[in-house]
């Protein structure tokens, strides 16, 4: 029986090491860059013999004393579908390939956020019938060490049923370059919410920055499940400390009940995250409940609850009846209560959140959080009662550099694609100075990775969003962020889509994302694909003064300048003397440059264009319709210049 089981064992061992593999990108519905040679690469027994099959061509490699193997296919011309094939010791076929054009699409949440989430849904799902168009989603993951294995992910064809999980900027970009191309378009995405451009960013280009190298020096090689296990037991320690009181899911079914006592739980400002309050640093379970007071006339009819914000997913009751719950993190809450569950006198609505990474809690505008009877508006914002009952682990993409690079896009590399588009930044503000050297070592690093040439990288400036209320008097950390992503142009074959005039000031997550998609496509298809067009707005070039006025150029000004106002007015332009105060500022156009005065200002000294968090004023184009990125003329002082990312 022991000799059987052994030679069992044996034999298992045998067959599961005898198959050839490959990364799951080299699935069905796959993509293959056009043009290009196409590198296969994958795992087998050692010294195992492939041949591999497609279209025309038959490659034989044969796997290393590791087992490793790869091999590049000679060039394609746009085509398909066809059949990719191997065989070593077993036989893999791969069904529906299609060769065109490839695009990897990564950041943080704004490229994160789906078709379904962005703008007109119902309309783009009727019209997303192109089998041409497919879609990989690289799933969530992190690793201290670069892997060779994605998480998970599969090949979607687009679809009604499929597109409304597709990343919206990406399959926007993707819809323009099909209808503009006609040839099989295909999108990678591979992006996390809320993630800092320093955990995209591989160990060996910090370590050979000077700017980054001794921060990286202090980044120990570890286990990532044990350090989160030793920061998760630190988390709750502290967090029992604070409620004085055992973090336990036990008793959960209480607290939805409005006859609990909740007199002994600590209290949170809402709407805020609570990382912004006494709580802390905390991913987990945390229940929160607030009691009102209605009068008779208010519980006659039902009523309408809204909750802002709730990071990331949330069960609401009402009187201890549940009334709706949402996974989503940036979605509003509105929930109907049904005729009769109110009461006259006190009324208990608890929500239990569960955040699973980032910011967690109530968040957004106050004016979201309320009570709608038949006869009454009822604010909830303010102070709310809260307890922890759930701890998980802390480690997060953000707690260490790298952690990204390694699990989601060092398993990508040495797939053959166009370019890279790049929504991030968001992140990044309270560090963007440093932004100006963090982001182009990103681009170089993924450059030198992928031994691709200087791929097209293009990204997408920040949109407008009153972050902190910032501006050119305090300080605007998003304007500063927005200048080192307009310094980045710098670098060989990148593009820039501005979006200050497409944000939302209210919603770090505008869901207009068309345009988003349409003007970076607008970059690709002038400069790649030799449809010469117009693809940028107005850029600052020079400027003199003459009395109290300052006459400015641009560069990429298309057909002309222009602007919205009827009236011909500029918005968004700031003048400053010496004295470096700035002034809202008269602006016009004149012949195709812009005239800038403030009667306050007598000597000019320096213009600022929509230097603030929310520029979503700014009203200058060109005629074809893109918008002028922000900028400044001076060099003086800004906010953000002495801070550093840290370990």
């Amino acid at each position: 029986m022991k000799k059987n089981l052994a030679l069992l064992l044996i034999i298992c061992s045998f067959c599961a090491n005898a198959n050839v593999r490959l990364p799951l990108l080299f699935s069905d519905g796959m993509v293959l860059q056009r043009n290009k040679p196409i590198p296969v690469w994958g795992w087998a027994d050692a010294n195992e013999k492939i041949e591999i099959h497609f279209n025309k061509q038959t490659k034989t490699i044969k796997a290393d004393k590791n087992g490793k193997w790869s091999v590049k296919l000679d060039a394609e011309i746009a085509g398909g579908p066809f059949e990719l094939s191997l065989k070593g010791k077993n036989k893999i076929v791969i069904k529906n390939v299609l060769v065109g054009e490839v695009w990897i699409c990564s950041g943080q949440s704004n490229m994160e956020l789906t078709v379904k989430q962005a703008q007109n849904f119902e309309s783009e799902r009727n019209d997303a019938n192109y089998p041409m168009i497919h879609h990989f989603k690289v799933e969530n993951d992190m690793s201290t060490t670069p892997k060779e294995y994605i998480k998970s992910g599969k090949w979607e064809v687009c679809n009604k049923s499929t597109v409304g999980d597709f990343t919206g900027v990406g399959y926007f970009f993707a819809k323009k370059l099909y209808q503009e191309l006609k040839i099989p378009i295909g999108i990678i995405h591979s992006s996390w919410g809320g993630t800092m451009v320093e955990t995209w960013t591989s160990r060996e280009a910090f370590e050979n920055s000077s700017e980054f190298k001794a921060m990286i020096s202090g980044m120990p090689y570890f286990n990532i499940d044990t350090i989160a296990k030793s920061l998760s037991k630190s988390i709750e320690d502290r967090i029992e400390k604070l409620q004085n009181g055992k973090v336990s899911q036990v008793n959960e079914k209480e607290y939805l009940e409005p006859s609990y006592s909740d007199s002994n739980w600590l209290e949170m400002n809402v709407p805020d995250l609570w990382e912004n309050q006494g709580v802390g640093q905390l991913d987990g379970v945390v229940w929160m409940r607030k009691t009102i007071v209605l009068s008779g006339i208010d519980v006659q009819k039902g009523a309408f609850l809204k909750l802002a914000k709730i990071d990331d997913e949330d069960i609401t009751y009402v009187n201890g009846v549940e009334i709706g719950r949402n996974n989503m993190y940036n979605v509003k809450r509105e929930y109907t209560i049904p005729a009769g569950l109110l009461k006259e006198g006190k009324n208990t609505i608890a929500v239990r959140v569960v955040d699973n990474a980032g910011g967690g809690g109530i968040y957004g505008e106050g004016s979201d959080l309320k009570l709608i009877t038949d006869i009454n508006t009822i604010p909830l914002d303010g102070k709310w009662k809260y307890k922890v009952v759930k701890v998980v682990s802390s480690l997060g993409p953000n707690s260490y550099p790298t952690l990204l690079y390694n699990a989601m896009i060092s398993p990508l590399i040495p797939y053959a694609f166009q370019g890279v588009l790049w929504y991030q930044g968001e992140s990044n503000a309270d560090r963007a100075f440093q932004y100006r050297k963090a982001f182009p070592l990103l681009i170089s690093d993924w450059r030198q990775k992928w031994n691709q040439g200087d791929f097209p990288f293009y990204f997408v400036q920040l949109a407008s969003f009153n972050a902190f209320d910032g501006n050119s008097a305090k300080g605007s950390k998003w304007a500063e962020l927005r200048e080192a992503q307009t310094a980045t142009l710098q670098l060989p074959n990148t593009g820039m889509a501005v979006t200050t005039d497409i944000g939302n000031p209210m919603d770090i997550h505008p869901t207009n994302k068309q345009d988003v998609g349409n003007r970076l496509s607008a970059i690709a298809l002038n400069t790649i694909y030799n449809k010469k067009r117009v693809f940028s707005g107005p850029v600052y070039k020079s400027m003199k003064t003459e009395g109290n006025q300052a006459t400015l150029t641009f560069e990429n000004i298309g057909s002309g300048l222009s602007t919205t106002d009827k009236y011909g007015f500029i918005k968004g332009f700031e003048v400053a003397g010496a004295d470096k105060i700035f002034y809202y500022a008269t602006a016009y156009i004149k012949n195709n440059t812009v005239i800038v005065f403030s009667d306050k200002v007598k000597n000019p000294v320096a213009v600022r264009f929509g230097w603030a968090d929310d520029a979503s004023d700014d009203n200058l184009y060109n005629k074809e319709d893109f918008p002028a990125a922000p900028f400044r003329t001076d060099d003086w002082e800004i906010i953000t210049s002495s801070q550093k990312y840290r370990l």
